[in-house]
């Protein structure tokens, strides 16, 4: 979504720049999640693709694949590969289903940990610890009754004061895990693109996401390479 002044106005510059580049690394990551391919293949796409529009992937981010009741499974995607931040090859299979995750900048694409507080968590399955405080062990049992293994925020409680008491003693002893508000510098732009992608038999669906008007962006960059067209 980009709010401006005048809608017909073309969308220009840096911000056709990452806009692009992350919705046609989006697009080309959809068409190469089939069975026999590898989670490499996509990160390498995305990076050339960010190259070809002269902006970066955002460090830190996987796509990871869904289950039933688990957001964060095993096989997973990183965005862009560093020497500290890589994952082991795996390769495609008939029935995977991913959260594919896409982000571009036009900084350096290594967002900080921002000053603005984290409200979103997920409860951390493999920890458990007798909480002290009364109020902390309301909240966590509030938790695991309406939220035992997917996000939540705490901004969905009854009482979300009570709820910010109660998230300190568990975060403590690690029993949730944040999902901390992340933000590159000042000045930068970000564009994220999010799909949910089914392998089937013969077939790749992406069963979320909207189509770009790709129209309405005017940049000199774009993609020359042939293989990736």
């Amino acid at each position: 979504m980009v709010v401006q002044s005048d809608k017909n106005a073309p969308i220009t510059g840096k911000k056709a720049d990452v806009i692009l580049a992350a919705y046609k690394a989006a697009q080309a990551a959809v068409r190469l999640l089939k069975p026999g391919n590898t989670n490499n293949q996509v990160t390498e796409v995305i990076q050339k693709i960010s190259e070809a529009y002269q902006v970066t992937p955002l460090e830190g981010v996987l796509s990871h694949e869904l289950k039933k009741h688990l957001i964060d499974g095993n096989k997973v995607i990183i965005n862009k590969e560093t020497f500290e931040q890589r994952v082991d090859p795996q390769e495609f299979a008939v029935h995977d289903v991913f959260a594919l995750d896409v982000y571009v900048s036009s900084g350096e694409g290594k967002p900080k940990e921002s000053d603005l507080r984290c409200t979103v968590y997920k409860r951390a399955l493999d920890r458990t610890y007798a909480l002290k405080i009364k109020q902390s062990r309301q909240f966590f049992n509030d938790v695991l009754d309406r939220y035992p293994s997917f996000c939540f925020s705490l901004n969905s409680f009854e009482d979300p004061i009570a709820a910010r008491i109660g998230v300190k003693e568990c975060l403590e002893h690690e029993l949730l895990v944040p999902f901390p508000i992340l933000a590159e510098k000042a000045g930068n732009l970000v564009a994220q693109f999010k799909f949910t992608v089914m392998i089937t038999k013969g077939k790749t669906t992406a069963l979320t996401g909207l189509p770009l008007d790709e129209s309405q962006f005017k940049t000199d960059n774009g993609i020359k390479d042939a293989a990736i067209l």
